[in-house]
């Protein structure tokens, strides 16, 4: 969740594959979380049926919150209290970065990345937060029945 936009995307049925959905323009509000970017990304929720939402959660390198990760950790908060839903903060470290080279790589100047750059970091971030739950239940020992 950056400060001016929010990337959205979401997975198949099947929880496998992350898609884009959209930027979301952030609503100036006088406080962090403004109520109308919440109920944009309630509606969204509601549009595609999710069973719960994941957030790109900013850590420093070192794995250390950000001065961020304090806003983030409340809007997330104030979403899963609008939408009901389990909210799951996932680790974003980088992936901007590499949504920028992802980008460049596909033939995109980079004056056009503004437009879908948080999309692709939002599909990157959802993507890891799969493979890391097909891995583990992968992990899991079946038991007989």
């Amino acid at each position: 969740m950056g400060n001016r936009r929010i990337g959205v995307a979401v997975s198949d049925e099947l929880g496998l594959i992350a898609q884009p959905v959209l930027t979301l323009e952030r609503k100036r509000g006088g406080s962090g979380t403004s109520r109308d970017d919440l109920r944009s990304l309630a509606r969204l929720a509601r549009r595609f049926a999710v069973a719960g939402i994941v957030v790109g959660n900013p850590l420093h390198l070192t794995g250390e919150p950000s001065p961020q990760a304090a806003k983030t950790q409340l809007f997330a908060a104030d979403l899963g209290e609008l939408t009901g839903l389990p909210i799951l903060l996932w680790d974003e470290r980088l992936t901007t970065r590499e949504a920028h080279r992802i980008l460049y790589e596909a033939g995109h100047a980079r004056q056009e990345h503004r437009r879908v750059v948080d999309q692709v970091a939002a599909t990157l971030i959802l993507q890891s937060f799969l493979d890391s739950r097909a891995a583990a239940s992968r992990k899991q020992p079946e038991t007989e029945s």
